[in-house]
Formats: C-alpha cells, structure tokens, sequence
C-alpha cells in the first residue's frame, strides 16, 4: 500500500511538477536567449568569443557531469529512500554530512585546476596552441569561471534535497540568475579589459548569486542543511559507490559536448562559437522538457520503487515518455526546418555575420536530430537511477561516446562543424535504443502510449508542411515577422491536429492541472 504521507494521484503530481520546472525554466531560457543574442552583438563568433566558451565550458562541463549529473543522480535516489525509511531528521543529517565531504573535497578540486589550467586548456583545447591570442586568453578566463564549479556543486545538493521533498521551484528558478548575472556584465563591458572577461566574472559572480538563494529557500522551507563533520557513513559510501560510474553514465551528453569541443579546436577559426550558438538553440527544448521531465520524474519514481508500487512506477514512465514526445518531436521539427531563420532573427546583429547564420544553422540541424532521442534518454536513465543502477547506464555511454567521437571525426571530412553535431545527435538514438533494451522489465510501454505515439507524428507531420510551406511563401517580409507567423501558425496547427486525434481531451487539462483539494 503506498505511503500516506504521498498524495494518492502521483501522475497528476508528476504533471503538476513537470509544469512547475518547464515553467520556470522556460523564463530561464528565455532570459537566456537575451544573453545570446547580446553575446552575438559584442562577442560574434571570434577568438575572444572561442576562448570564452572554452572558458564557461570548463566548469559546466564538470558541473554538469558531476554535481548535476553523477552526483545528482546518486544523492536524489538516496536521499529520498532515507526520507521514506528513516524520516526527515535523519534525511538531514545525511545531506549535511554529504554537503560538507562536497565543500571539502570540491575545494581541493578546484584549486587544484585552477593552478594547472595552462595544462587543462592544451587538453580540451589543444588547437588553441596555434593561436596564442586564444590560448592565452582562455587560461585567463578558465581561471576566473572554474570556481563556479564548486559553487553549483553546493547548489545542485540543496536543490536536490528540496526536489526530494516536492519543492521543485528554487531549483528551477536559479538558472534565471545565471543570465541576470551575465546580462549585466555585459552592460558593464566597457569596466573590464574586454567583453570575455566581463562575462567571466559574470559567470563567478552567479555561482554565488545562485548558492545564497537556494541556501535561503532550503531554510525558509524549513530544511536545515548544516556544516558539520564530515563523516564516511554507509549511506555516503553508497553515493559515491554510484557516482564511479555515473560519472560517465549521468554526463553522457556532456561528455559527447566536450569532445565536440576538442575537434572543433583544430576547424576554422568561430567552429567552437557555431557549436555554441546552435547549441544555445538547442537546449531551450532540452532544457524545458528534459529537465522538466528528469527533474520531477527522479524522486517520485524512487519513492514508488522504494514503496514496491511497480504498476504506479510503470504508469509514470509511460506519462513522462508521453509527454516527452509530445513537446519534443516538435520541437525538433522546427530546428530541422527553419534553422537559418531562427539564428538569423535570433543571432545575425552586430559582430554576428551572415556567415556566421548559414554555418550555424547547419549545425542546429546536426543537433535537432538527435533532440529526441536525449530527451527521451531522460526518462529512460531515471528509470535506472531510481533502483541504484549506475552501472547499466554507463556501460552503455562507453559505447556512445566511443562512438560520436568516430563518427564525428569521420564526418567532418565531409560536411565540416556540421559533423560533429549530427554525429552527437545519431548517437543519441543509439543510447536510446541501448538503454531501453536493458530497462526494467516492468518498464514496457502501455497501451495508451502505443496509441498516441502515431498520432503524434501525424501531428508532427501536419506541422512540418506548414512550417516548409509557409517558410517559402512569407520569406519576402521581415525575419522577425516570419518567425512569429511561422511559430504561432505552426503550434496551432499541431494543437488542433493533437486535439482532432484525441491525443488529448480538454478534459485532460482540468484533470491534470486542477488544484488538488
């Protein structure tokens, strides 16, 4: 029988919670996009441009394999079967023991990188050794972003333990200060040397922004997370047992990013600047919807796999793939079609050229491929994290990155920076396949699933037509007109194709989304 301190409708929390973070992380992104577009404007896509996105690279690419990826993963699952066994008070006794190992171990860490950064950036980097302006540079500004690191290391742990305890918002909220934090930098470029190290300190400047607001919302919340000794307990030992290999399960998509990085270094100067511009593009679905769908999944799946509810377990797979596909085959439609539009009324101003639009929209492409399959991957991972299964996970992102690196290196033989997007996106559809191969058994779609998964596409397909139709009827007027006209056009059509299928009843909405008495 499931828990009395849980609300009997988890898929209309699950709904509800889903919403929450899309929602607030959609404000983010599109705060994040006025940071994008200003970047476009001052930065372009030159060497300062490249040294900085090696720069803020560095520190999320950590962050996001370790502290929201390997360490998420295993502390969230943990943390909240401790709640359900033991109670809250121990729950909070295990976080801060947890949270003080982070700050002890993570300081080291950091330190440690910041004195061989020469060293790190010839690794990531390593076609910047010909060009001393962007070596330099990059080490400069490497130095100055990497202790957001530890900073969001910390962060991600509190927002974690208020996840656990369905307070989604905090977390989901946080990101907004990131772009604030950087927007002003930029309007503060003329104090600094140049716009990279304005933004730079920027970037240090929301780790902590973000680390002081999610403290304060934990103990507003009544969540007591404390320094204290740091002591190696069984529970610990059990997170960082999983993170060994969640290191790379986790992070798969962060570790295929950072070897995109490495190759792009040795293209035509302003590859590693295309990569980042399309992949700006590229996370405002994957960002929404995934992390919507990852962040609220994770916890609520574990409760019911701790509370031996597998029917209840299978039921929220099947609704969160469903609204996977929902919201991500559109999207990925839209990037697949009008990509040069998009990054010509987003990005093409100031230092931003025309060249700049049509390298980058092709590199979009590459991405948009595989934007399902990663979105998907989310739920599939979670589906693993919440039984304690890291292991599964990462023998198959060995077999994934191993193989983007090939293809990648393969097809820009062929097609250039496009290559090593679409071989990230390709890829994707691999770990997809892999991981749903090796799920649970009791994780099989249902039948309602297996119903709409059609009619969704007929959806999509009705979509594709009026985005490629109207795309060549209106490409006459202003970018940004067309863009709008095109958008709004192309979501009421798949709207009314999604309700004329009966994919969803309006009464979904009110069931879903009503306030619980």
């Amino acid at each position: 029988m499931q828990n009395e301190k849980y609300p009997r409708s988890y898929r209309m929390k699950l709904f509800k919670a889903m919403a929450t973070v899309a929602g607030l992380t959609g404000i983010s992104r599109i705060g994040g996009f006025v940071r994008d577009v200003m970047t476009a404007n001052i930065l372009g896509a030159g060497p300062v441009a490249d040294a900085f996105f090696v720069a803020l690279k560095l520190p999320n690419f950590f962050r996001k394999v370790t502290a929201e990826g390997a360490f998420s993963v295993s502390f969230v699952p943990k943390y909240a079967e401790v709640l359900e066994k033991d109670g809250q008070e121990r729950a909070e006794l295990f976080a801060s023991r947890t949270f003080s190992m982070m700050l002890l171990w993570l300081s080291g860490l950091t330190l440690f990188f910041m004195a061989i950064m020469p060293v790190v950036i010839y690794l990531i980097a390593p076609g910047f050794q010909d060009d001393p302006e962007r070596y330099d540079l990059a080490v400069i500004l490497s130095r100055i972003t990497f202790p957001y690191l530890l900073l969001m290391s910390l962060t991600a742990l509190l927002g974690g333990v208020m996840n656990a305890h369905d307070k989604f918002g905090p977390f989901a909220f946080a990101p907004t200060l990131f772009n604030l934090s950087l927007i002003v930098a930029l309007l503060c470029t003329g104090y600094f040397e140049n716009a990279g190290y304005a933004m730079s300190w920027g970037v240090f400047a929301a780790g902590v922004l973000q680390f002081l607001y999610l403290w304060i919302s934990a103990r507003r919340a009544g969540l007591k997370i404390t320094l204290t000794k740091p002591v190696m307990s069984d529970n610990i030992k059990a997170v960082f047992r999983r993170m060994g290999p969640g290191l790379i399960g986790a992070g798969v998509l962060q570790i295929n990013l950072f070897a995109d990085l490495m190759i792009a270094s040795f293209l035509q100067e302003g590859s590693i600047s295309y990569l980042y511009y399309a992949d700006r593009l590229n996370q405002l679905p994957l960002g929404v919807i995934g992390i919507a769908v990852g962040t609220a999944l994770l916890p609520m799946l574990t409760r019911e796999m701790a509370a031996n509810n597998r029917d209840e377990a299978r039921k929220l797979f099947n609704r969160a793939l469903e609204v996977c596909l929902l919201l991500g085959l559109p999207a990925a439609c839209g990037l697949l079609i009008i990509p040069h539009l998009l990054i010509q009324a987003l990005f093409e101003h100031g230092a931003f050229t025309a060249s700049d639009t049509y390298l980058t929209g092709y590199v979009l492409i590459g991405y948009a491929v595989g934007l399902p399959a990663y979105i998907g991957v989310k739920v599939l991972s979670s589906t693993f994290w919440a039984q304690g299964d890291t292991k599964t996970p990462v023998k198959i992102a060995i077999m994934t990155t191993s193989a983007n690196i090939i293809l990648g290196l393969t097809l820009i033989q062929f097609i250039g920076v496009m290559g090593i997007t679409l071989a990230t996106g390709l890829t994707g559809w691999m770990q997809y396949f892999l991981l749903k191969a090796r799920v649970s058994p009791g994780m099989t779609y249902d039948t309602r699933l297996k119903t709409v998964f059609p009619k969704i596409l007929l959806a999509v397909a009705a979509m594709a037509v009026f985005l490629a139709g109207g795309a060549y009827l209106l490409s006459g007027i202003n970018e940004i007109l067309r863009i709008v006209v095109l958008m709004t056009g192309a979501m009421a059509v798949y709207a009314g194709a999604i309700l004329g299928l009966n994919v969803i009843k309006p009464a979904d909405f009110k069931r879903y989304f009503r306030r619980s008495r």
